[in-house]
Parts: C-alpha cells; sequence; structure tokens
C-alpha cells in the first residue's frame, strides 16, 4: 500500500508517518521510485501501536523508541523484560535515599534488586509526596494495596507466554504501559461506585 493508505489504514496522518520513519520508529517500506515506497501490515501494525503507546500508554517518544527496542531486541532473560518494561514507564524522578523503600520491602518479603531499582525512585517520590501533603494513610491500608496489587501481578506474571523471547518482551512491555491506565481508571470507577453506594444516600 501506498503511505496515503497507510495513513487511511493507522488513523496517522502522512507528516506525521513520515517524522515516525525519519526517527526510525517506523521501518522504511519497500521503495519503488526516488520518492515513493511501499508499506504493508507490518507498517500498521507498528503504527498503532506507537499511537497508543503515545497516547493512552501517556509516553515520551524516546520511551516509546525505548519499547520498540525491547521488542526489535528482547533482553536476554523473561525477568529482565519487567526491568524494560519499568525503565519505560518510569518518570524523571530521581531520590538518593531508598532507605525507606527497601525498608518496606524486606517488611513485605520482597527480593527486589536493591543495587538496581528502577521503580524504587518513583515510590520514594510518591511516599516524600506523601509526607510533604500532610497526607497519612490509615493503618492497614498501604498493606491492603500490595496484598491486592500482588495478586494482579501474579495473575499477569503467570500469564507471561514462553513460546518465544518475542511474544514475552510484547507481553510484558505493552501489558505494562497499556494496562496501568486501564487499572487507574478502574481504580477511579471503584471509587465512584462505592462513594455513591455509601454517601449517596445523605448517610456520611
Amino acid at each position: 500500500m501506498r503511505i496515503s493508505e497507510l495513513s487511511r489504514r493507522s488513523d496517522v496522518a502522512v507528516p506525521t508517518i513520515k517524522f515516525y520513519l525519519r526517527e526510525g520508529l517506523l521501518p522504511d517500506g519497500v521503495h519503488t521510485s526516488a520518492t515513493q515506497a511501499q508499506y504493508d501490515e507490518d507498517h500498521v501494525a507498528r503504527l498503532r501501536l506507537i499511537r497508543a503507546l503515545i497516547g493512552p500508554g501517556g509516553l515520551s517518544l524516546a520511551a516509546v523508541r525505548q519499547v520498540i527496542g525491547a521488542i526489535e531486541d528482547p533482553p536476554g532473560s523473561t525477568h529482565d523484560l519487567l526491568g524494560a518494561a519499568l525503565s519505560a514507564v518510569a518518570g524523571q524522578h530521581r531520590v538518593a535515599d531508598h532507605t525507606r523503600v527497601h525498608a518496606l520491602l524486606a517488611e513485605w518479603g520482597w527480593q527486589s534488586d536493591l543495587e538496581h531499582c528502577p521503580g524504587h525512585d518513583e515510590l520514594a517520590a510518591a511516599l516524600t509526596a506523601l509526607d510533604d501533603a500532610g497526607f497519612e494513610l490509615p493503618a492497614g491500608v498501604l498493606g491492603a494495596y500490595v496484598e491486592h496489587l500482588t495478586a494482579i501481578a501474579r495473575a499477569e506474571v503467570d500469564a507471561v507466554p514462553t513460546e518465544s523471547a518475542a511474544a514475552a518482551v510484547r507481553y510484558v512491555v505493552l501489558g505494562t504501559v497499556l494496562l496501568e491506565p486501564v487499572l487507574l481508571q478502574l481504580r477511579r470507577l471503584a471509587h465512584q461506585e462505592l462513594s455513591a453506594r455509601r454517601f449517596r444516600s445523605g448517610t456520611p
């Protein structure tokens, strides 16, 4: 298909497709002349992937490049795929002191890598923000989060495909990037539902 058809099929504007081509996020098509090329279903799928990562996934172009790199060149072990996914979705927070986070991980019995901990900066920053705002979680709430999120993570890890590295990296990276907005919205909808049940009658 020509680039105009690729644009229609993927719902991505032609100038944007050309930008992705220049940036190396989209592989070149098969050139039929000096100014024209043919594209196929793999290009459609790649454009839909990029659109999902930038849109619902909320990733920067640099993070999208990292995700695509992990898909095209999978890490050596399935465990390392999780690290690639976490690195892609990690924000810009850099917190030198992970003492509190590491103490919590030890309390929960988690055997996390304390030397290479891409998610620890984010958790340390989030906990510090709670402190700065004077927001104190009720007793047991953080433990409840850990219990339920561990169950979610267990279901996801158990479902990682093992037939190929490519299938595994696609599942882990995209599942991490694209499912986090789903989980966030489900939490907000649950808040709405439970709030309506508790407060709609006017009883505090």
